[in-house]
């Protein structure tokens, strides 16, 4: 019996304008194949680096996110290697002096992923493979953008854990503006390392699979790396060492290249790209780090929210914003304000196509209709008749008002119309008579009658005493 040893390797791509060692803008040209190049990220002889200064905020952010000890200086290492899509032949990158070491990310269930490092570096080119062609084309557009990468020790254990770091790791990078963290969009990749342990204790030859563009595919990876080195060890042969690619399609992964190791990358210290202290820099961004997506849940769980519901909205930036707002206008109501933001609210706004927006969600107006019905001033189906106007900015008190729509508590005034009902309906009372839970269609008619403004509880309970009198 083997266990799965798995340690990631995570890049993102930083959100700033422009590249890590020069003003090209990032993503400026919408894909348009070499538009976005200069002297400086094309590799030039002659050209200087300078170093991108909201890079080395976001990276340092990141890093202080993850619990890391951020190195005192920022400094640059030339890493070695020969590809189409590398202009210089080198990746300027982080190796003695990473900007952050140690750290961890906490996974649901409480089990804990140390994290070896994360260091900044420049992105490569791409190659583009035309269909049937005999040749690549190389497109360095993209080359020079700012990434960091983090990677971790060997604490992953499953497919599942793996899919769940990915998806606490997005969350940081989202909730402190680092990273859009899009998969889809090519702003996060990851490669995987692994290997088994088997009963002995000792641990596996290490496989690293390269270039994972979806947490999906992390999960497939790993799941057939698994089996495959199950097999080549339960047949008596020797896992090799090797960097191995994966087929979406056929959900396998394929031999790339035998492993290099750290020395045929030639790391040297960058000779154009003096340090830069972060001392001071550091301390400051300490004092403005964000709450992380795992403490605002714990604050809405403290509130009485279930650790689904707390999960869904602290995970969502735009949802925890948009509650956070709901909160500070109607404090008293946290529970309903959760329900309405999940399920109502977010029902009316896909309906119209929208997505939610924390800058222009109208957070008081909406605090206000929850209250009105958690008060018992307006009924439940009134008021979510009444959202889609609050959404678009209308005031739901005076709406209430013009409308006569406010719910009708009252004792003597909904008797007669419950009597009226009854009266009305001689077929639903009998049915009533033979299925107490058909009391819902008489329900159902009162509430008609009254245009939705009829306190549900008490005009059951009128209905019930009614039909017990009868």
């Amino acid at each position: 019996m083997f266990e799965p040893v798995v340690g990631l390797e995570v890049h993102l791509a930083l959100r700033t304008a422009t590249k890590l060692f020069c003003s090209c803008r990032v993503d400026a040209s919408g894909g348009e194949p070499n538009a976005d190049v200069c002297p400086v990220c094309l590799g030039l002889p002659g050209t200087l680096p300078v170093v991108n200064d909201r890079a080395l905020d976001l990276a340092v952010t990141f890093a202080l996110a993850l619990g890391a000890e951020v190195a005192p200086v920022a400094r640059f290492d030339r890493k070695h290697y020969f590809y189409p899509d590398s202009p210089k032949n080198y990746q300027i990158s982080q190796h003695a002096l990473p900007i952050g070491r140690g750290g961890a990310v906490t996974l649901p269930g409480g089990k804990v992923v140390r994290i070896r490092h994360c260091h900044l570096e420049e992105d490569a080119g791409r190659l583009v493979h035309p269909p049937y062609a005999s040749y690549s084309l190389v497109d360095l557009g993209r080359a020079g953008t700012p990434l960091i990468e983090l990677v971790t020790e060997p604490d992953v254990s499953s497919p599942e854990e793996a899919r769940a770091f990915l998806e606490e790791v997005q969350a940081i990078a989202r909730a402190t503006g680092v990273s859009d963290a899009s998969p889809e969009e090519g702003k996060m990749r990851a490669d995987v390392n692994v290997s088994l342990r088997g009963a002995d204790g000792g641990l596996g030859t290490k496989v690293e699979v390269k270039n994972l563009n979806s947490f999906r595919n992390v999960a497939a990876a790993i799941a057939f790396e698994v089996k495959r080195q199950t097999r080549v060890l339960e047949a008596g042969r020797a896992v090799v060492q090797e960097t191995r690619g994966f087929n979406e399609g056929g959900q396998r992964t394929y031999t790339l290249r035998v492993k290099e190791q750290a020395e045929d990358y030639r790391y040297l210290a960058d000779p154009d790209l003096p340090g830069v202290d972060l001392t001071a820099r550091t301390a400051e961004l300490a004092a403005r780090l964000p709450e992380l997506p795992a403490e605002r849940a714990a604050r809405y769980e403290g509130l009485g929210l279930r650790a689904e519901e707390a999960r869904l909205i602290a995970y969502d930036p735009a949802a925890a914003q948009a509650f956070d707002a709901l909160l500070r206008a109607a404090p008293a109501h946290a529970r309903a304000l959760a329900s309405w933001l999940t399920v109502d609210v977010a029902g009316a706004l896909a309906a119209t196509g929208r997505a939610l927006d924390p800058e222009a969600f109208p957070a008081a107006a909406v605090a206000r209709l929850v209250t009105l019905v958690e008060e018992g001033k307006v009924s439940g189906p009134t008021a979510k008749g009444l959202l889609p106007e609050v959404l678009a900015g209308a005031d739901p008190e005076p709406l209430v008002a013009e409308r006569g729509l406010a719910q009708v508590s009252d004792e003597g005034a909904l008797e007669g119309v419950v009597a009226a009902v009854v009266s009305a309906n001689p077929e639903l009372v009998e049915r009533v008579r033979v299925n107490p839970k058909a009391i819902n269609a008489l329900l159902g008619e009162v509430m008609r009658a009254t245009r939705g403004t009829a306190k549900p509880d008490l005009a059951r309970r009128l209905l019930e005493e009614r039909l017990r009198g009868a």
